[in-house]
This record gives C-alpha cells, structure tokens and sequence, in this order.
C-alpha cells in the first residue's frame, strides 16, 4: 500500500462484490457437495430416477412417447438414407463446452427410436464428473451394433466428443451400422429459403414450430456448472426440456423428409430449390435419371421474381468497422498496408448455399446431367440456350457447347462458331470494361486448333465438318463403350493433345 491505496485483498473484495449478482459467486469447490445429493437434487427437479450401478451413479428421465410415424421405404429412397430394415437410433448431446477436447464433457445425451409405431424418447444425465463411466456404459447398451444413429451436426461434433470420452475411459465407443446427419441435407436441400441452418431455424421454416422460453446454447455450460458448484438444479430442468425437443426434431425433419420428397408423385409439387438440391444428391450416387427428372420438375416450378440482395456481406463490413479493437471479430493490424474492406468482405463461405436457384443455375445443372446420361444433341441445345444469355456464363455456355460439339457430336464448324461467338461475347464484355484474359486465351487456342484440323482435313479431301472416327468404336460417354482411345485421351490430327486443353477449361465454374 503506498499513501493510503487499496491492499490487494481490499481491491478482490470488491471485484468479488461487484460480480457477485452477475456470476452468482461461490467459493465453495465442488467436492463438499456429495455426489448423492447432487444425483437426488437433479433427479427431483427433472422429474427422473436415480439409477445406481457399480460405476457410478446417473439420473435416467423417459418421457410418454409420441406418435411419429415415418415409412421407411420411401425414405430410404431418398439418396443419402439408412436401409429401411436398420434400426435408428436419434442421439443429441448438451455439453460443458463447444470443443471436442478432453476438457469437454457430455452431461446429457437424449436418446430416441421407433418402437410399436410410436417414437420412444430417454435421456441420460450425469450428476457428477466421477460417474462417467456408468454414463457412458448406459449409452453403449442403447445402441445396437447394427442401428443406424440420427443426429444434427453429429458427425462433426455429438459422436467425436463421445468418442473422446470412451477412449479416455480406455473403452471402446459402441458400434453402430452407420450415421445419418441431417444438417448437410437440410443445407444441400433447404438452405436456399432459410436464414441460416441451425437446428431452430429448421423447425420454425420446415416443420411450423416455434420453441417459447426456450434456453440459449451459451447459457447451458454455465447452468451445470453452477449446480456442480452446489447450486440449484431447477435451472437444467429447462435444459432437458430443450434437449428433448432437439431429439424429437430430428424425428420430425426425418418424417418431413420422407412425406414432401420421399413420394415421387408428390415430389414434383415442392419449390424449386429443393427439387434442384434434391437433383445434386441423386447425381452424387450416380442416379441420374432421378436427378434429371428433379431438374426438369424445378424447371417448371422456378420464380425469377427479382429479390433483394444479401445483405450480409455489407453488414459484415459494417460490423467489422465498427467492433472495438478488443473484438475478436476485428482483424488484427500487424502493420504494413492498411486493411482492404473490399478483400475481407468478399463472398462468404456460406455463399453457395445463400444463392438462389434461378433458372439459369437449375439450366446450368440440367445441362450438365444432359452429357452424363449421354443426351449430347439435348445438352448442346441446353448449352446453347445459355449462350445466348448475357454476362460471364454466357462465355462459359460457349466453351461447353463447344466441346461438346467438337468430341461428342463431331462437329468442328459448329465448334468453331461456338467458340467465335465466345469470343464476340469476350469482346463485349472488354468494351464494358470487365476482360476475361483467361478466357479469352483458351478460346483464341481453340480457334487455331479447330481451324489447323479444319486445313488438314480439306488437304486430305474430306470434308471439313464432321470427323471420321479413327478407332472403330461408338461414341458415347465415360463408360458406356466409347473406344479406349476416346475414353482416356483424344488426339488431334496434328498430334496435339486435346485432353490437356480440354482440362484447362473452365467448366467447374458452371457447377
């Protein structure tokens, strides 16, 4: 203390004072609270039982169950989904943190399956840190080997952090037949129409149901830290409310899924943008014609009504301008160059699922599935129809439909005026001050070598249109008989190798 300042001690008390009411301060540790009590105390405010083993000690809670019926054969018609003979099993986890650590524990993991027709829901509480292992043990006999588990970002954080914790315990984690998490098909399927992808948000936009005092994710490690802490245990009742609605959506978004997208015939009448996220995941398994029939059904259902533009790049600009400096959101100035809000604002990694899909993107996709299948005379038509649009995937459309006319339907005049009007198109957009220098160099080689093939071929007396096959075999796509030469390299009458050329283009920029 100099001249009469504060003592170290004085200046913690009143820290200690003006943090109390905020953080509800106790000095207490955690061991003068028996492990017993805590178990009563939880049981009672959750309404569940006290199940005691030679591990430990858990709190087991099963509410009625409730009818949600779900067939399982048209949902196992949907790409991506379980057999419909497997067992499934839906698990959701509440954690002391958002890290899959060895720091981070599961103190409640919500369980639910289909049983007699009805779902059937229990939930597992840990009361301390000393009874994991008969948590964990509770878990294990839950799952059966071959039963499928259902989950909403399980894969990348519930079935880790458990796994995490069966290997500290020097056990194995249970086996299961396979995981089904629902969060990248809510994305690839209905990301377009929501505001984001969270478990909440789904509910309200897909099944109609608005959760009232529901608790807030943060909230929940600091809740069961406090009851560890000896205080009250009425607070994680409203958290195994909140697990338990977890796990009967995930119930729900399965039966939603089977009843709007499952039928073929009703499958037809959903939006646009679902029918075309349903198309991708029917192309990833390499069911084609499904896919196809998905895109032409979102052709006909498509709404180019003008919508306004995202603002969350510009409100992400606005924020980062905006935050202190202390803000982990603000970038960090290590000198230099001051900081561009043009390169860190660009687009978002979100921003392939905030697209809208538009009849060009579903085209584009269309397009794409024309020349899989083997429908070359379709995908050019396709091709066309997008060259003959404006700005820069016009271009791409001609390069596409240059190809396809140069190796599939042995047209080099129609390439060659493919990739001229590619070029005008270039031109065009120079003029408009936006060059594609890129592009532009690969339509300026394919000009020259579709032109030499075209001198070469009026030398030797055929006729410059259509090329004479070399080997003897059909043509056809990847797989369907094509000659060797054809399927693994195309050569050109000079010697050049096209397939080079071919893989410098640009047509993953369509996808």
């Amino acid at each position: 203390m100099i001249d009469g300042g504060p003592t170290l001690a004085r200046r913690l008390e009143r820290y200690r004072a003006a943090t109390r009411a905020a953080r509800r301060f106790d000095d207490r540790p955690a061991a003068s609270v028996p492990a017993e009590d805590l178990a009563e105390r939880l049981a009672d405010a959750v309404d569940g039982e006290v199940v005691v083993t030679r591990e430990g000690t858990i709190v087991r809670r099963e509410t009625p169950s409730r009818p949600i019926s779900i067939d399982r054969d048209r949902l196992a018609s949907l790409p991506g989904q379980p057999p419909p003979a497997v067992p499934l099993v839906c698990l959701d986890t509440e954690t002391t943190g958002l890290a899959t650590a060895a720091g981070t524990v599961a103190w409640l993991i919500g369980l639910g399956w289909w049983e007699a027709g009805a779902f059937r829901q229990v939930q597992l509480l840990l009361p301390d840190h000393s009874d994991e292992r008969a948590l964990l043990t509770a878990l294990a006999t839950s799952i059966a080997p071959e039963a499928w588990l259902v989950t909403y970002n399980g894969l990348g954080f519930d079935w880790p952090l458990l796994v995490t914790r069966y290997r500290l315990a020097r056990r194995a984690p249970p086996h299961h037949g396979g995981h089904l998490d629902l969060l990248p098909i809510v994305r690839r399927l209905f990301r377009h129409r929501m505001e984001n992808a969270r478990l909440r948000t789904a509910e309200a936009e897909l099944l109609g149901l608005h959760r009232v005092g529901d608790v807030e994710g943060w909230e929940i490690p600091g809740r069961y830290l406090e009851f560890l802490r000896g205080g009250p245990a009425e607070p994680l009742a409203d958290i195994v409310r909140h697990n338990d609605q977890d796990v009967r959506s995930l119930a729900r978004l399965m039966a939603h899924l089977q009843e709007r997208l499952g039928d073929p015939a009703q499958r037809f009448a959903a939006p646009a943008g679902d029918l075309a996220g349903l198309a991708r995941s029917f192309a990833r398994e390499r069911r084609l014609d499904e896919a196809l029939a998905c895109l032409d059904a979102a052709t006909a259902n498509v709404d180019d009504r003008p919508t306004p533009p995202a603002a969350a790049p510009a409100a992400r600009t606005a924020s980062i301008h905006e935050d202190p400096w202390w803000s982990p959101r603000r970038p960090p100035d290590f000198g230099g160059r001051p900081w561009q809000a043009s390169i860190l604002a660009g687009t978002p990694r979100t921003a392939a699922f905030d697209a809208p899909w538009t009849s060009e993107r579903i085209a584009i996709d269309r397009a794409h599935l024309l020349r899989r299948v083997g429908r070359h005379i379709e995908a050019a038509d396709a091709w066309e129809a997008l060259a003959a649009g404006p700005g820069r995937t016009a271009i791409l459309a001609a390069v596409e439909l240059a190809k396809l006319r140069e190796h599939r339907l042995r047209d080099r005049t129609g390439a060659l005026d493919a990739t001229l009007h590619g070029l005008a198109l270039i031109e065009r957009r120079r003029r408009l001050g936006r060059p594609e220098p890129s592009l532009e160099a690969q339509l300026l080689r394919r000009v020259a070598r579709l032109r030499s093939r075209g001198a070469v071929a009026a030398r030797s007396g055929r006729a410059p249109g259509p090329d004479v096959q070399r080997s003897g075999g059909t043509i056809g796509t990847r797989g369907s008989g094509a000659s060797p030469a054809h399927r693994s390299r195309t050569w050109s009458n000079d010697g050049s190798n096209e397939q080079a050329i071919v893989r410098r283009s640009p047509a993953r920029a369509l996808r």
